[in-house]
């Protein structure tokens, strides 16, 4: 598996085609840049934005894309599977040295590709018929992990400790041992917008969903697992967390949101909080503010006041702490991410990708 030649990419450059086909000039210095908008044929819901490495997404149809210029440009690879077939990715992550992008479904495969390369190399392949992996994310340079649907009696979670070239599929004595309703159906996880992981310092969060949604939590990169339960509506097929962050200006502040897929209006039980370290949580005002939403992000810079949470139902934002929400009704976002500074923010979903600046009370 590792070293092999999956594909070796298509590239294009796209220069902002959709809302982007121009360059927006402020009427006057103290106007905020105007939104912008590029279209790919692709449905995405792996996004990640870092400081130095560029914005990178991956999505339906093989597609992988990033930009080092704010989206000037873009470069979009086409990956295949070793049968030619085009996969779907949900889960996306880039080190100061490379890129990884991860399929969902049998077989399941994790490309790697070297930044300073042009290649994208399978280094993980799974070929169990019930594989389905959500997201995944680094601590660093070297170790990270990706967690996926159950197959035995556990969640799906992958690690590697070598910078992504080999990744080690955890044990089920290693971890908590999943809940399984009367019927048969476990608990599970939504690969709904690569937001099931959270990770800071030697930390790391993971939120499942279905008929049980817990947070799992290993304070040492991994190696040891604990489980906690939620108040977060649960017990449906799709029902749960769909997203998980913590707040980067104050770490024992998190938020969690998801909510019924099939009734995207309740929001009786869609919405909570730890201000513990994610030790214990609590509902977030119930029965008030957006229902269901995929994705679920702190602005950086806001004292954890900022909090922006997406989905199809639209796009909302509360600058309060999740007391008050405004919402822009647009259906074509799953997922946002913030630059650093908390300036910019990005959004992907239905064949888009913008950029909007983050506009403060």
């Amino acid at each position: 598996m590792g070293g092999t030649k999956e594909t070796r990419g298509m590239r294009i450059t796209l220069i902002g085609i959709g809302l982007a086909t121009a360059l927006f000039f402020s009427c006057t210095p103290a106007d905020p840049p105007k939104p912008l908008v590029w279209e790919f044929e692709s449905s995405i819901r792996a996004l990640e934005v870092t400081a130095e490495q560029g914005i990178w997404w991956a999505g339906a149809n093989g597609l992988v894309g990033h930009s080092m210029d704010d989206g000037a440009s873009w470069q979009v690879d086409t990956l295949r599977l070793s049968d030619g077939t085009l996969p779907a990715f949900r889960s996306i992550a880039v080190t100061n040295e490379a890129a990884f992008a991860l399929t969902i479904a049998s077989p399941a495969v994790l490309f790697r590709r070297d930044l300073d390369g042009a290649i994208w190399d399978s280094v993980y392949v799974n070929k169990d018929p019930a594989i389905f992996f959500d997201s995944m994310a680094f601590w660093d340079d070297q170790e990270g992990l990706a967690m996926g649907d159950a197959t035995a009696e556990c969640l799906s979670v992958l690690i590697t400790r070598d910078g992504g070239r080999q990744w080690n599929l955890l044990d089920c004595s290693e971890l908590p041992q999943v809940a399984t309703a009367a019927s048969g159906q476990k608990e599970a996880a939504f690969a709904a917008s690569n937001g099931n992981l959270v990770i800071q310092d030697d930390e790391v969060w993971m939120a499942s969903g279905g008929v049980s949604s817990r947070l799992y939590y290993s304070s040492d990169r991994g190696k040891n697992w604990s489980v906690s339960n939620t108040p977060i509506m649960q017990g449906g097929a799709m029902t749960g967390m769909f997203s998980v962050a913590r707040c980067p200006d104050e770490g024992n502040v998190g938020m969690a949101w998801g909510g019924n897929w099939e009734e995207m209006e309740d929001n009786s039980a869609n919405k909570i909080v730890s201000n513990d370290g994610g030790l214990q949580w609590e509902l977030l005002t119930p029965n008030d503010g957006p229902g269901y939403r995929s994705s679920v992000q702190f602005v950086p810079n806001s004292s954890c006041q900022g909090i922006w949470a997406v989905g199809i139902p639209g796009v909302s934002q509360s600058w309060d702490a999740g007391e008050t929400w405004t919402t822009e009704a647009d259906s074509s976002f799953y997922t946002v991410r913030f630059d650093p500074k908390g300036e910019t923010a990005w959004l992907a979903g239905r064949g888009r990708v913008k950029r909007m600046p983050v506009t403060r009370p």
